[in-house]
């Protein structure tokens, strides 16, 4: 019997699945807009257009990094969980524990940061956390670690769950990533992309967060007990393996939202291939070996590594990326697709992740990394990819679940433009600051400068003001959809 004949596609919510799934979706806008809004407090600062003293800055600026990447990965779970649950039986218990592991871990974070004062940004690089010249007392850093271990078992569990329930059906890992059809055999047409993709999400950020684990115990213990001394480059290895591989999950499990969705609105087959199951299966190895890219201003680092991780950067991101726009534009060519808001997302998306990848491939070359990699240039590209590409991807999802069937609204008409050019503006303000060498997470900047942070400025405020749209859109759509709504009819 087929998968597709155990769990039919329907995506219909139970009840229960419709309240854990509006909580979800509820507290990642609610974050999202808050998140926001520290953004644009920090870009107000480096403007002068606001006074922001300097410790309460660096706050901002740790709680707005660990909360934004914290609630990217948590809203990208929801895409995943709600596109696996239509092949494999997940349990619903598990994704609930997740969210208030998440809600748990939230709390302390910004406990620490705004009440314990600790600044030390979102790595916790060892030994800024046990060493803050009395800037912050020990307690808070020890408590920020909390919130992300928090965070972290909460998604491990989740993960371990998805992998369990794929092994259920499939046998075993290897055939869910569709191993056994590399080197030929006839492809079965049915296996859900949505599977291959999760597969390999759940095992390469299991492993992800298990080193981010580890080294946040290491860490605690050597809050507590100084004597137990740690290798710094030891802990900045395990903690962008943790870093880098958190990001990278949360774009892998967005990206279910094309596969699943587009055919939707395109109304044409979105069918699995053979480049598709070589390019994930391809992705799995290098995505988790790539992470020296960070390091290579690390020249105490293994050589091989950083020849790796230099090689590396230029091949990890393509295969998927490359088969995925490649796939999404061919299925939309001359479809006579109706444009509604979850597919002008989704397409948003596939730009967002292109033109993002860009930078980010640039960054990653050596010489241009010594000169640029501490400057604007890099929060330019990572916010290009996920204001432009993960979260249009969510946002899609949550369009698509409230029943997006009607013709635009004014507030459509206005929402999404807003959302681009205002993105734009904003990702380009940074770009172009890191190409004039512009340092990041300065609190002040030099009169030449504040050009591109009032820019950024006035692109943050915009994109919030759609942000704002959209939340109250999404949430209006969530109170009035039935507890039984099926969007599996929606064909665009």
């Amino acid at each position: 019997m087929s998968t597709m004949q155990l769990y039919p596609a329907d995506e219909a919510l139970t009840r229960n699945e419709r309240i854990v799934f509006n909580l979800y979706v509820a507290s990642v806008l609610l974050v999202f807009v808050l998140m926001m809004l520290l953004g644009l407090t920090m870009r107000l600062a480096q403007s002068t257009w606001l006074g922001v003293p300097l410790d309460v800055f660096y706050r901002v600026m740790t709680a707005h990094g660990a909360g934004m990447v914290g609630t990217i990965g948590l809203a990208s779970s929801v895409v995943m969980w709600f596109f696996l649950r239509k092949y494999v039986k997940l349990t619903l218990a598990i994704f609930a524990a997740n969210y208030v592991l998440f809600i748990l871990g939230a709390v302390a974070l910004l406990a620490a940061v705004f009440i314990g004062g600790y600044a030390g940004a979102w790595t916790f690089l060892y030994p800024l956390p046990v060493h803050s010249m009395n800037v912050w007392s020990p307690h808070a850093a020890a408590l920020f670690m909390l919130g992300y271990l928090l965070i972290g078992v909460g998604f491990l569990l989740f993960y371990l769950d998805a992998m369990w329930a794929i092994i259920r059906v499939y046998g075993n890992l290897g055939r869910a990533l569709g191993l056994q059809w590399l080197f030929g055999g006839e492809i079965d047409k049915s296996h859900p992309k949505a599977v291959v993709a999760s597969t390999m999400v759940a095992i390469t950020n299991s492993i992800g967060v298990l080193a981010g684990a580890v080294v946040l115990v290491m860490c605690l213990i050597n809050i507590y007990f100084p004597s137990v001394g740690l290798n710094a480059l030891l802990v900045k290895n395990l903690t962008y393996l943790f870093g880098h591989m958190f990001i990278n999950a949360s774009i892998y499990m967005g990206v279910i939202a094309v596969y699943e969705m587009l055919p939707r609105y395109s109304g044409r087959p979105y069918p699995i291939s053979r480049p598709f199951l070589w390019s994930w299966a391809s992705s799995l190895v290098m995505v988790l070996i790539v992470y020296p890219h960070h390091l290579m201003m690390d020249y105490a680092m293994p050589f091989w590594m950083l020849v790796m991780g230099q090689i590396i950067s230029y091949c990890a991101g393509l295969p998927v990326f490359t088969v995925t726009v490649y796939g999404a534009l061919t299925n939309v060519y001359r479809s006579g697709m109706r444009w509604r808001m979850p597919s002008s997302l989704l397409m948003l998306s596939m730009f967002g992740w292109a033109a993002g990848i860009i930078p980010a491939i640039i960054d990653g070359t050596i010489s241009v990394n010594r000169v640029m990699h501490n400057t604007q240039w890099v929060p330019g590209h990572f916010h290009f990819y996920l204001l432009l590409g993960v979260l249009p991807m969510v946002l899609a999802l949550m369009f698509h679940v409230i029943g997006q069937r009607t013709p635009a609204r004014a507030s459509d008409k206005l929402g999404f433009p807003l959302y681009v050019f205002g993105g734009l503006v904003f990702v380009f303000a940074f770009l172009a600051a890191g190409h004039e060498s512009t340092p990041r997470r300065f609190a002040v900047h030099l009169p030449q400068w504040l050009p591109y942070d009032q820019a950024g400025a006035i692109g943050a405020a915009l994109l919030i003001t759609a942000m704002l749209v959209f939340a109250v859109q999404i949430l209006v759509g969530l109170l009035r959809s039935p507890g039984h709504a099926d969007p599996a009819r929606v064909t665009g």
